[in-house]
């Protein structure tokens, strides 16, 4: 795994494997450089094939990528197509759950067993409509055998949202409040993503959670869709060991 990669710190067992990826590393462009693996940014199709492959010989996993939709939709991760949805989960070693973000959360799940993994994509929309519910379901285990870890986002100094953000967390979970800010904007919000995934795993029966200290808009690192429009994306994956 490439030095400038982030090796997640959770308490996971043995066997399972996880990584993010950062802006260092690959071949695209400006202002894609350097790392870029979305395919839909509009950077080089080369340059992103290239990087995938890269990312797949670097750490020994077969990735399982998706096409995300801000949806709550969880399927089994299959190296073979690229499903819509926007989190997959794995029981076969050597298979790579993966989503891509640039400042959305992403979210890394395993069993306490290391018997299974999964990942999803969390925009706030996603968060919302209960995507990180729909993956634990999926995951078809005892939540509170689940471990989560949070990776980089945007952080809730950075992440300003209107009043039906506010509304649309608040009105399924009252301490989603404790989530929110007053922003220098009138009628604008700061909203802290970890936070309100932490409610909402919690909601569920997942007590576990690690991660949630990084910031993707102020943290040159990463790529991030708020701090430049035009930007590449990383990935966050899991997955059992062979």
């Amino acid at each position: 795994m490439s030095a400038a990669w982030i090796a997640p710190d959770w308490p996971a067992p043995v066997g399972v494997r996880a990584c993010v990826t950062t802006r260092e590393g690959g071949v695209s462009a400006a202002p894609f450089d350097a790392f870029n693996l979305g395919e839909h940014v509009g950077d080089e199709a080369a340059a992103v094939a290239w990087n995938r492959r890269y990312l797949a010989q670097a750490l020994g996993c077969r990735p399982a990528w998706l096409s995300q939709v801000h949806s709550t939709r969880v399927v089994e991760a299959s190296p073979g197509q690229v499903a819509e949805a926007d989190a997959s989960w794995s029981a076969e070693p050597g298979v790579a759950s993966v989503v891509l973000t640039a400042d959305c959360l992403p979210v890394l799940f395993c069993d306490r067993a290391g018997s299974r993994v999964a990942s999803a994509h969390a925009g706030w929309r996603g968060l919302a409509a209960g995507v990180l519910e729909a993956t634990v379901a999926a995951m078809a285990c005892d939540p509170g055998q689940l471990l989560a870890w949070l990776g980089p986002a945007i952080g809730p100094a950075a992440f300003e949202v209107g009043e039906e953000v506010r509304d649309a967390f608040v009105s399924q979970h009252a301490q989603a409040s404790d989530a929110f800010s007053p922003s220098l904007n009138a009628g604008r919000h700061m909203a802290d993503l970890y936070r309100l995934a932490r409610i909402r795993l919690a909601a569920c029966g997942v007590l576990a959670v690690s991660g949630g200290g990084f910031c993707t808009y102020s943290d040159p690192r990463f790529y991030s869709y708020r701090r430049h429009s035009s930007t590449g994306r990383f990935a966050s994956l899991v997955w059992l060991e062979r």
